[in-house]
């Protein structure tokens, strides 16, 4: 699961004028928005646990149509590639598994302080 930051001149209803703002994003949805100069914070309530099993689900869905993919673009690189993917494949699920859980972890931190 992925959570993203950028900012925007946003009109803030506090300072009355448009002013930069953050945008805080997982997985594309919109979860807080803070002015830079008040520090005015909006926060939209976001199921971040189905967030997470939605992102899961779709993963393991695509996973044949993605490995088929690759194999037709070249498959001696696939092929080639098998071993070390396999070795690493753990350590890369874990490694997944630990941002998600981080990010629902920061999302209810920063929701339950409001």
């Amino acid at each position: 699961m992925k959570d993203t930051q950028m900012e925007a001149g946003l009109y803030c209803n506090s300072c009355k004028e448009e002013l930069p703002h953050h945008v805080y994003y997982i997985n594309g949805k919109i979860v807080r928005v803070e002015c830079q100069e008040c520090r005015r914070t909006m926060v939209f309530k976001v199921d971040v646990l189905k967030e997470f099993y939605k992102e899961v689900y779709k993963r393991v869905f695509t996973k044949p149509n993605r490995v088929s993919k690759e194999y037709k673009k070249d498959i001696n690189r696939f092929l080639t590639g098998i071993p070390i993917r396999l070795v690493s494949k753990p350590y890369r699920l874990m490694k997944d598994f630990n941002e998600s859980m981080h990010t629902i972890h920061r999302y209810k931190k920063r929701t339950a302080r409001k």
